[in-house]
Parts: structure tokens; sequence; C-alpha cells
């Protein structure tokens, strides 16, 4: 019998907003800069001008001394006129490629076609933290708006310059300057000719006002759309390099399981198969991907299993492995006061996020030089995983993210392109590893599984007098109340989970402001009150009562209930958005069948800069909202998932989508903030809201109907 093999396992953090480090910088010279892109005009933000309170926080002077030579943001106009938009940022489909676009086309007064837009790139774009919690259009916007302005305003100096004018007034127009009296232009292609200046930005550079946008704040079509829909576009897992071989890893059969011998003789004897095993990390390399799915299949692997905690015992599980409670003794007072009072628990499974496109990662070492692509929220964490994986300095890995499928806070991680990195190193060649929709499943981590625990009081006036929310395991977004609710206690409590866990879309806003709006509806119910009018006798919050009236009004709130039906709603804000949701249910009598006839979801995120492809993610929230509201959920046992396919885990379809009515609010005279998250976190109470009032039932779990029928127990 051959020796145990010691495991020695690749660690892949999990990149959970709740548990963020500080960043890191990463630094580009000045002199690599101009090497790259050749003469013209840089306009550069160093970090102690916008990103102090946030990139600088934390840092030792040492590392700040560092982190302000570092570009943190930049455009290049060169001798062509080609205007060159750098960002760390990525593309999964929420369209900020154009959107940012459009930022920084209406601050140059050049058609969107002028620019070029590179992303997500760690040899070419600044250190970013990663493209996750809607932060792309409130921060790297203002940033972009900026740099951009002050290259505008640097052409015009250099313009007046040229034609030997004093500080006067110059018109420009689609990347040309005019000459206030005798026809001349000048381009943004002569004045950069020759050039090599570096400008720093200008804090206080004046921006375009939302209200004289031309560019920005219409439906421009997404950039580079042609491509999509034509196959064009070359995602990871289309990609293909000279000499390029296939890798497949093996797994183990459950969370928990640690391999004790494994046999590769027989892979090794599959022609073109090349075996790498270090450790507990055992993969093969083929030419093609079903060579590696044969080799993989024939490694005679045994594992020793432990038990692991299942999804029966799971909510107490959590409840057990979490930090003491801290109670509040003086909400508990007025709640033991109370004559009207509510004490009750919601949950909600592990859901995974089914993302289009399954991670996929390539891989290519030249010499000690690594370059890897892969499909990641956070390149330059990517990066960093390397750096720990391979012990080589982050300037010798390059990790490029070519415009992917879908995240939802699902790719945070780059297991995909280590797994790649691994292979490639031992086998001396490129190497693509797909993960399958199974290992996606399996391997992925879900969105935490949660408990929320709420207590509350009414005064003989029936407004909120306590509150009290628990949340254990999920997370803290979304925690605090939005409504008065006199003496106010929320806590969360993080508990040893059973499952990878990670980001979602919202985090655990989905899931407290499931438990806030639910219990919202339940003490209207009490109180003898519409659920409207309770909730805006306990709002103060303008922007956030104004989305709500104006949804519940598009929505016709108040009309009497249809045979059989019910109508419910919710609202919550998330990072600057606002969102509502109004719904409609239908239940059938003796089945007890529920059907959501129609949802209007009013949002509200500031400017908005492209009205199209926000009611795009509007729409996509609500689709992807209804799975977790509805069906979706993880099933494990001992460790081991037991849905890890599109045949058992069920996910919206057509026949399930409701009519969607989504009504955008624009206010111009409001910061553009992101609105990838917002929208979902009201879908899933204003459906529980709704069957309350079609039923009397009230549901407390997540998934609420995943048989399609109301439940027998709640």
């Amino acid at each position: 019998m051959k020796e145990r093999i010691q495991p020695q396992p690749i660690s892949y953090p999990e990149q959970y907003e709740l548990y963020e480090k500080n960043p890191t910088s990463g630094l580009l010279s000045r002199r690599s800069f101009f090497k790259y892109m050749g003469s013209g005009i840089a306009s550069f933000l160093v970090v102690s001008d916008l990103l102090a309170s946030q990139v600088l926080k934390g840092f030792t002077e040492e590392e700040k001394s560092i982190a302000e030579d570092t570009i943190a943001a930049w455009i290049h106009v060169n001798e062509e006129g080609k205007i060159t938009v750098f960002t760390g940022k990525v593309e999964v489909g929420q369209n900020i490629r154009t959107s940012l676009a459009q930022i920084v086309a209406e601050e140059l007064f050049v058609p969107i076609d002028n620019l070029e837009l590179i992303m997500g790139d760690t040899h070419l774009t600044p250190f970013d933290r990663g493209t996750y919690g809607s932060l792309t259009t409130p921060q790297m916007g203002p940033i972009l708006r900026k740099a951009a302005a002050s290259v505008r305003e640097l052409m015009k100096e250099m313009a007046l310059a040229e034609w030997n004018l004093g500080p006067i007034s110059l018109r420009l127009e689609s990347g040309q300057i005019h000459h206030p009296s005798n026809g001349q232009k000048l381009s943004y292609a002569g004045l950069a000719k020759g050039k090599q200046l570096l400008q720093k930005v200008n804090d206080q550079v004046e921006v375009v006002s939302p209200v004289n946008w031309t560019v920005a704040g219409t439906s421009v079509p997404k950039v580079h759309a042609k491509d999509f829909i034509t196959g064009k576009h070359q995602y990871v897992s289309d990609m293909k390099l000279p000499g390029m071989v296939y890798g497949k890893i093996l797994r183990p059969p459950a969370m928990g399981a640690t391999l004790i011998a494994a046999d590769v003789s027989k892979a090794k004897a599959v022609p073109g198969v090349q075996v790498v095993q270090e450790g507990e990390f055992i993969g093969v390399a083929a030419p093609s991907s079903q060579v590696a799915n044969v080799a993989l299949a024939m490694i005679d692997a045994r594992w020793e299993r432990t038990k692991q905690p299942s999804r029966g015992n799971l909510f107490q599980y959590l409840k057990e492995q979490a930090g003491d409670k801290e109670q509040n003794p003086a909400a508990d007072q007025v709640f033991n006061a109370a004559d009207q009072k509510i004490a009750q628990s919601f949950s909600l499974d592990y859901i995974a996020h089914v993302p289009l496109e399954p991670r996929a990662g390539l891989a290519l070492w030249e010499g000690d030089q690594l370059t890897v692509w892969t499909g990641t929220q956070r390149p330059f964490g990517v990066q960093e995983e390397l750096e720990q994986a391979f012990k080589i300095p982050k300037d010798k890995i390059r990790v490029i993210m070519p415009d992917t499928g879908s995240g939802y806070g699902g790719k945070h991680t780059g297991e995909a392109g280590v797994e790649a990195a691994r292979l490639a190193k031992v086998v001396g060649a490129p190497v693509k590893v797909l993960w399958t929709r199974e290992e996606e499943f399996k391997w992925a981590y879900s969105r935490p599984s949660g408990v929320m625990e709420v207590k509350c009081s009414l005064d003989k006036g029936g407004v909120i007098n306590s509150w009290q929310l628990y949340n254990y395991n999920s997370g803290n977004a979304g925690l605090e109340s939005p409504y008065n609710t006199g003496i106010k206690h929320s806590k969360f409590l993080g508990s040893q989970s059973p499952l990878r866990q990670g980001s979602y879309r919202a985090l655990a806003s989905s899931a407290n402001i499931f438990a806030i709006e639910s219990t919202m509806d339940d003490l209207a119910l009490m109180a003898g009150m519409d659920p409207l009018e309770f909730r805006l006798k306990h709002l103060e919050d303008e922007r956030l009562s104004n989305v709500l009236k104006a949804t519940a009004e598009a929505f016709g709130w108040g009309l009497a209930n249809k045979e059989n039906q019910g109508y419910g709603l919710a609202c919550g804000s998330v990072k600057g958005g606002y969102v509502a949701t109004c719904a409609e249910v239908e239940v059938h009598g003796q089945s007890k069948e529920v059907k959501v006839l129609k949802l209007t979801v009013g949002f509200e995120c500031g400017a908005i800069i492209n009205p199209a492809h926000l009611r795009g993610q509007v729409v996509g929230c609500v689709l992807q909202g209804l799975g977790g509201a509805l069906f979706e959920a993880v099933d494990f046992q001992d460790g081991e998932i037991l849905n890890a396919s599109l045949s058992t885990y069920r996910v919206p379809r057509f026949k399930d989508v409701p009519d969607i009515e989504v009504m955008l609010l624009d206010r111009k005279d409001l910061p553009s903030s992101g609105a990838g998250e917002a929208p979902i976190v009201a879908v899933a109470p204003a459906i529980r809201n709704a069957i309350l009032n079609a039923t009397g039932v009230k549901l407390f779990h997540l998934p609420m109907l995943p048989k399609g029928v109301l439940p027998t127990e709640v």
C-alpha cells in the first residue's frame, strides 16, 4: 500500500467583502508607460489626490511613499489622435466598458467610437482592488471624468499657446478646438504630436453637468456588441495558443476528503498525456479535453472522508458555531413590556452563482515570466494568488481578463488560472483549464446560508418602539433597518460554514432585507395598517420614500384584490441605489400552486449614465432574485453537493418570468451610483408579502417555493 499523501493545497482565499484586506499598490513607472504608449499626452492621477481616504488608510509611511507614485487612473492621447483609457475594472456583462467610455467621451467632446478602453490587465492598467460592490460607477467614474476633463483643459491651454492667444474661451467639438475668430482648428492629434507630457489631474476641474450631457445619459449601444453577437469575441474558454494543451484536475469526492493514495500509472500510459503530481494536487495535461477527461478517469485515487454537516441540520449548526449573541437589555425591556410584539426567525439556503461561463484559465510560462488569462472580477487579486503559489515577484506575473461571461460576485478568486499555471510550469507548454458545469457547482463558493432572528414591538399608537435583528453567518450587509424603530440593536454573528462561501450579488442584503421587509408587513398587519402607509410612517429617508411612493403609484397600489390574488411590496437601499418592488401573485385553490404574475420595480441611483443598460441591469437583478426567492438551493450531505447540474438545480425558466415593469428615476442632481446589486434585494420580500396578502400564510425561508406550491409547514 502506498504511503498516505500529505496535502499541500493551494489556498484560494474567499474575497468576501466582510473580511477585505487593505489593498496593495501596483506600480507602473512613467518610463514604462511611454515605452508602451509612445509619444503623446497623458493625464495621470496620483493616489493622494482622490483615493487617499480609501487606498492609503492603514499603510505604513514607507508603503505610502510607494503608493503615492502609483498611477491610479489615466488617459493617453497619441499623435494619431487615438484616445486610450486605462482602468483595472473589468467587464462581466454589466456594460461598464460602455458607461465608462461614455463618461470619458462626454468630457473630451469626442464620439464614443474614438475611444479604446484597456481593462483588467495587470501589466497595463493601474492597480484596482476589484470589480464588485457597485463601486465602478461611483468611484472610477468620477476619477475618469476628472482625468478626461483635465486632458480637455490641457488641450485648450496648448491651443491658446499655439495661437498666441490670451485666456479666452474656446469651443471644442468632435476632438477639435476652434479658433474664436479665424476659423482655424487644432485637433487632439496635432496637439499631441511629438509631445511627452504628464499632466496631473486637476481635482478642481469643471466637469460637464449631467443636465448638459449629450453622450452620457443616453442609451449608447454596447461597445463591441457586434463581436459578442457574431461570436468574434474570444472568451477565455475560446482562446488557443500555439502548442496549447488541455488540463483537468483530480478533485475529492466531497468536502473534507483527504487523499490517501493515488495510482496514476494508467493515466501516464495514455498517448500524449502528462501527469502532474505535487502533494495532494494531481492534474493531467493532454492534446484535447476528451483525452484529458479519459486520463483523469483512469487515475485510481483513494480518499478518506470525514463526517461533515448536512443540509438537514444546517441552521442549527450555524447557530451553534456562532459567537455570543450580545443581548441589548434596554431593547429587551421595551420588548417585554409591549402588548404587541413579534419574535420570529428567518433562514436561507446556500445558492450557487450559476454563471453563464464557468471558470476558465489559460497559462503561459516564458522563462520566469507568467501570463494568465482568466475570467475574474479581481485581476490583481489573482496576481497575488499566483505570487503566493509560485513565490515569484508580482512584476513577473501578468493577469489579463478578457470581457467575460458573468460574475455576480462569484469570480473574485482565480482557481482555474492558478491550476492552469501549475500544470503549465511542469509540462512546459501553455495549458488551458476549463471547469465543467459540475465543477462550478461543486467547487466554486456559494452565497452564504444564514439565520436571521428578529424581535420587535409596537407602542399603543402602532409605532415601532424596539427592534433587534441578529444575523448568523449570512453577513452584515443591509443589516441596519432604514426605518425609525425606537431602540435599535443589530448584530452579525460569524459562524463556521460547512461549504465554501463568498460574495454574491448584494451580499447579505438580500437576506437581511428579506427579514426586515417581511417583518414590516407582519407589523403592519398587527397594527391594522396598510403596508405602504406603515412604511412611510416610519421612514425619514427622502430618497427611499420617493422611490417607494413612485413605485406604488405605478403599480396601482391600493386596488381591491382579485380572487386568489395578492399584492405585496418591499423596498431597500444598497450602496447608493434605492429600490422598491411591488408584486402580484396568484395562488391556485387546492393545488396551492403559486404564480408570480407581475413585478413593478422602481429604481433610483442618481444621474443615469445609460438608461437602456441600466434597465437591463435591473431586469437581470430581478430575474436572479426570482430564483433565490422561489427555487434555488444547494442541496448537500456529508460535504457532497447533491444537485450539481442544471437538471437538478432549479433556476428560473421562461415560464417563471412574470410581467416586469421597470421605472427608472433619473436624479441628475445627484452623483451616479452603481446599479448591479440593489434591484435584487426587494424581490423576495415583495413576493412573500404578496403571498401573505393572498393567503394569510407567513413564509420565513428562502427559497419559499422549491416545489412551486405553498409549503405544508412554515
